[in-house]
């Protein structure tokens, strides 16, 4: 239906696209979809390493934005592109200039398909949930050819638009791979709710690229702290990690039905 494919993922943090998402875009990258990210901060709040002082703000964020783009250009990314807010501060930033920032990049890359986090964050982060919410809002408005975008671009509607999403049996091997999952907002503890198999809607084989994703992975090496299980896995560990990845259809406007799809494109192609 259409010669070129485009695909956007909108994230929060440097690494939410290789562990998230690593095997989908090197997968669709290699097939010739262009694929673009967005990533609202640089993790400026994030590990440093083993250093028992953190650098400035400044300076991890400087660090992970070039951890970053070595990593995007692992997995065959066209552009990746910084919405400019500061990790951890994503929930408290003006809605409406959060949305205009998105949808200038949206209207600009005229995305076909879109993925972002689920509402719950993935395991309640302040920052994945803000993305969600801010993504949601940022591809209605896109179409809306009476939102001003502060750059006079044509309106732009988004065919797909996908959840991240983790099932049981994913979540114990990355909480087998990581650490315990977990996260602390205003004194409450969040942890992983696993999506049930019923509620997936597409599974995308991804099996021959996880060497990709780990190579893409290790990019991270600030982070590298957290993944040091991943380093003594066996191949077959590594690619039960990256083989497949599961989503949540949102909406589409190209599709639909209750079979599960095994393609983010069905209905574009």
């Amino acid at each position: 239906m259409t010669d070129t494919l485009r695909l956007m993922c909108i994230l929060a943090h440097p690494d939410d696209e290789s562990l998230g998402v690593g095997g989908t875009l090197a997968k669709y990258a290699s097939e010739g979809v262009e694929t673009y990210l967005v990533t609202a901060t640089r993790g400026e709040r994030g590990r440093f390493g083993d250093a028992v002082e953190k650098p400035p703000l400044e300076i991890v964020g400087e660090t992970r934005e070039r951890e970053l783009l070595a990593a995007a250009k692992v997995l065959g990314l066209r552009n990746v592109d910084f919405l400019d807010y500061i990790d951890g501060d994503l929930d408290q930033a003006k809605p409406s200039e959060a949305i205009a920032r998105i949808v200038r990049h949206i209207r600009r890359v005229q995305p076909h398909v879109v993925i972002t986090f689920a509402p719950d964050g993935a395991y309640g982060h302040i920052d994945h949930i803000a993305i969600s919410q801010l993504t949601v809002s940022a591809i209605v408005c896109a179409a809306d050819p009476e939102f001003q975008d502060g750059e006079h671009q044509d309106a732009h509607r988004v065919s797909k638009l996908y959840f991240m999403a983790w099932t049981k049996t994913k979540w114990a091997a990355y909480q087998d791979a990581f650490k315990d999952l977990k996260y602390n907002v205003d004194g409450v503890e969040r942890r992983a709710e696993p999506w049930p198999d019923w509620e997936i809607t597409t599974e995308v084989d991804t099996t021959a690229h996880w060497k990709t994703v780990w190579e893409a992975v290790n990019c991270h090496k600030t982070q590298l702290t957290i993944y040091g299980k991943l380093g003594k896995l066996a191949p077959e560990y590594h690619e039960g990690l990256w083989g497949s990845q599961q989503f949540y259809r949102v909406f589409s406007l190209v599709n639909g039905g209750r079979q599960r799809e095994t393609d983010l494109f069905e209905g574009l192609r």
